[in-house]
Formats: C-alpha cells, sequence, structure tokens
C-alpha cells in the first residue's frame, strides 16, 4: 500500500450528499493511518447552491485547501460543477462525473441556458474521464440519497483503496437503517470504476 499524497476534491449542488461522502472518505482514511485534513464550503447548499469539499490526505499533510492544478482526482456530483471546477485538476489529474444535470436557478428562472454539450467540453479537457451513472444505480438499489456513495466506491477504486475494509467506516458515519444500502451503493460504484466508462 502507498502512502503517496493525493488531492481529492468533490463538488456538487446542495443536497447531493457531497459533505457526508467526504466526511466518510476522510474518516475512513484516518482510520487506516493516514494523516487528513479535510475543508468544506457550502454557502447555500440548502438552497441548491454548490458545494465543494477538499481532502488532503498522506503522511503528513499542513494545509486542508487545493490550489488550482493540484487535484489528482476531480469528483464531480454535478456535471456543470465538473465544468466550474476543471482549472484544479492537475495535468494527469482524474475526472469522475455523475452523468447528472441539475439546473441552478438563473436556468430556471430563464436567464441563462444550460451548457448541454458539457460531455464533448469535458472529454476534450481532461484526458481521464470517468462517467458514473450514480443517479441511476442509486434507484436500482432503491434509495436515491445513496448517489452519493456510488460516486465515493468509484473514487476510493481510482485512488487504490480497495483493499482496505469499508464497512466500519460505513457503519459509523450513516444511521444504521441507511448501512446496507448505502454499502451496497459503494461496493457498485467500485465495480462500476473498474470498468471504467469514458466520455
Amino acid at each position: 500500500m502507498t502512502r503517496e499524497g493525493k488531492n481529492v476534491l468533490l463538488v456538487g449542488v446542495g443536497g447531493q450528499g457531497t459533505i457526508l461522502a467526504s466526511k466518510v472518505l476522510s474518516e475512513g482514511l484516518l482510520s487506516f493511518g493516514y494523516d487528513v485534513k479535510m475543508s468544506e464550503i457550502h454557502g447555500m447548499a440548502q438552497r441548491g447552491g454548490s458545494v465543494s469539499t477538499h481532502v488532503r490526505y498522506g503522511e503528513r499533510v499542513f494545509s486542508p485547501v487545493i490550489s488550482k492544478g493540484e487535484v489528482d482526482i476531480l469528483v464531480a456530483f454535478e456535471k456543470m460543477e465538473a465544468l466550474r471546477w476543471l482549472p484544479y485538476i492537475s495535468g494527469d489529474g482524474m475526472l469522475i462525473v455523475n452523468n447528472q444535470e441539475i439546473f441552478p436557478m438563473p436556468v430556471i428562472l430563464g436567464q441563462a441556458e444550460y451548457p448541454f454539450q458539457l460531455e464533448k467540453t469535458l472529454s476534450e479537457a481532461v484526458s481521464r474521464c470517468v462517467v458514473i451513472e450514480a443517479a441511476k444505480e442509486a434507484e436500482e438499489i432503491g434509495d436515491p440519497r445513496v448517489m452519493n456513495m456510488v460516486l465515493l466506491g468509484a473514487v476510493v477504486k481510482k485512488l487504490g483503496l480497495d483493499e482496505m475494509s469499508w464497512e466500519e467506516t460505513l457503519r459509523t458515519c450513516v444511521p444504521p437503517a441507511a448501512f446496507q444500502p448505502n454499502l451496497l451503493a459503494f461496493e457498485k460504484g467500485m465495480k462500476l470504476a473498474e470498468q471504467g466508462t469514458g466520455i
């Protein structure tokens, strides 16, 4: 197991479970002996605003904030959020994106248009791009709320952390009644990342 430090940026829209996914990731890394720093920004999260969480881990981490061009894996819970945070990905960084579109208020009010050609833009901008149908997979599991764990499972797989046991971390981070669907979603995400669908 490598102890090399990594920078993970999780971005999404309020209500998608971005912060919970970041907390599970951070708690798991801490339990595996990594030094971890996490910083979250969710100003208008409750109203569908942008949410971002920086997670940095390694042997020793001093700052919780990731600068532009330093993200090893950008995890976007929504496609336009992927576009918004692209400048943060490093030259050989990876984008994991949920194939979902959530219209922000200016689009809903007719003041702006949603960029529907995002797939092409993202694929041209990032050579290592993995698309996950997280919302669809969560629906099939029977709980739309576990979409975040599908994405987290994909992240864990791509970071090479899948040989560690994440069950206990999940058990401590989610309510008992929600444990099983969250675990199923997490395991499904790991399988999807292994298949590695690209744009």
